[in-house]
Order: structure tokens, then sequence, then C-alpha cells
């Protein structure tokens, strides 16, 4: 079981607490969280995130190959975590990446702004 985060804050359970989220939303919050961290920006854990933060640089014709590397890489310590799709949707500022995955026979997705 995990605090739930929404926009990088703790969720108020409207008692003085915070909600918590387990089984499969606990899993797609720490994917999130896993996609978003820029890859090295913790010492400690150099090997934490991902670099998907590089895409925008990236010519047009590489940037699906990479995604999918790059998401990858960042979800390879989840066990039992199958990781499905990767799309580079269009959108503002540098468009969306969707993440369709599989965790103990259910298909899950995420989605966030690149």
């Amino acid at each position: 079981m995990e605090l739930m985060l929404r926009e990088g804050d703790y969720v108020p359970d409207g008692q003085g607490g915070v909600c918590t989220v387990e089984g499969a939303q606990e899993l797609l919050q720490r994917v999130l969280w896993k996609l978003c961290v820029r890859r090295g920006s913790f010492p400690l854990l150099p090997g934490l995130g991902s670099q998907l933060w590089r895409l925008p640089g990236v010519k047009p014709g590489e940037r699906a190959a990479l995604a999918r590397q790059y998401v990858a890489e960042a979800l390879s310590d989840e066990q039992g975590l199958t990781v499905t799709r990767v799309l580079l949707l269009p959108g503002g500022g540098n468009g969306t990446l969707r993440v369709e995955l599989e965790w103990q026979g259910e298909a899950l997705s995420v989605e966030s702004a690149l």
C-alpha cells in the first residue's frame, strides 16, 4: 500500500490523513512516477526514472523507437509487468505518451504529457 499522489501532491482523505492505493492502482502510480522522474536525478538510485525527457530533442522519425526503449528501461525492475504498447499521441506542447501494460492478466494503461 502506498500514499496516493495527484499532480505531485498527496491526496487528503477528508479526515486529516491521506488516501492510499493498492493493487493495480498502486502499480500504475509507481509506473507513472518512474516514467516522469529523470533517470539519474537521484544520486543514490542512479537507475531510477526514465530518459523520456530527451524525446523532444530527437528527430520525429526516431521518437517512437526511443520512447519504447526508454519505457522498457524505466520499468525493467517491475516484477510481472509487461509493456505491450507505447504510443506517442499528438497534443499540446510535445504531445502525450500512452503506455499500455499487462499485469496479472489485467490490461492497464497510463498517460503522461511529454
